[in-house]
């Protein structure tokens, strides 16, 4: 198996710390792997559609309006 070194804050690393029964490496890993896990699905989703890259500018657009507009943060 390899190595592998990340930094992380120093306030995270003492809490870290504080929990010495958890095995923090395997926990990185087991979260690294369903991070590759949902993106081997965004790709595969992402790889079949025919969407152009003006039409997901558009659909971003409007989702982040929605979601302003459900959160009060539009003037409309």
């Amino acid at each position: 198996m390899a190595n592998m070194t990340i930094t992380i804050p120093e306030d995270l690393k003492e809490e870290i710390k504080k929990h010495k029964e958890v095995n923090w490496s395997a926990v990185t890993r087991k979260a690294m792997e369903e991070h590759l896990r949902k993106l081997h699905i965004a790709e595969s989703i992402a790889s079949k559609s025919k969407l152009t890259q003006k039409d997901v500018e558009e659909l971003d657009k409007l989702v982040k309006k929605s979601i302003a507009k459900q959160h009060g943060l539009t003037n409309h």
